[in-house]
């Protein structure tokens, strides 16, 4: 049963990341022009879209294994929820198109606006756990781990 606990705790961290290691990493790095063409569309600069998107990989990358790893967990599930709700905002601009009721693309993007900020809320159920004691966890030490791989009753 132990193992089980392990496979099933890893696992469903796993999930929670794969959208951006390695899917999402390795398409900037695949199509690194395309992806700071895309960033450009809110960047004033070439240079600054390249940043952003350098910025990105390196939240996509580092953050992701934090998050499997259970090193610095809590922290870099914060993050990454803020990762997923600043795109959210800054590329899935639902109320742009004005085009919401009759179908168009405003809706599309209304649909991957609320996936953005739901995978944001799982990020944040390892960010603060379901209780409020976690809160002041993070706040005491922010990047001590959550401990996710502890069978022991001392984990939190």
């Amino acid at each position: 049963m132990m193992i089980l606990s392990l496979v099933v705790a890893f696992g469903v961290r796993c999930l929670l990341v794969i959208l951006f290691l390695p899917f999402s990493a390795a398409d900037k790095i695949f199509n690194f022009s395309g992806a700071v063409g895309q960033a450009s569309e809110i960047a004033p600069s070439r240079g600054l879209a390249r940043g952003l998107i350098i910025a990105g990989l390196f939240v996509e990358i580092v953050m992701s294994l934090g998050v499997v790893t259970g090193i610095a967990d809590r922290l870099a599930a914060f993050v990454l929820a803020g990762y997923c709700m600043a795109t959210a905002l800054l590329w899935k601009q639902f109320w742009k198109p004005g085009d919401f009721w009759a179908g168009g693309k405003g809706r599309e993007l209304f649909w991957d606006f609320l996936k953005n900020f739901s995978l944001g809320a799982g990020f944040l159920l390892i960010t603060f756990g379901t209780n409020s004691t976690t809160v002041l966890d993070l706040l005491s030490d922010p990047t001590a781990s959550s401990h996710p791989y502890s069978l022991g009753s001392a984990a939190r």
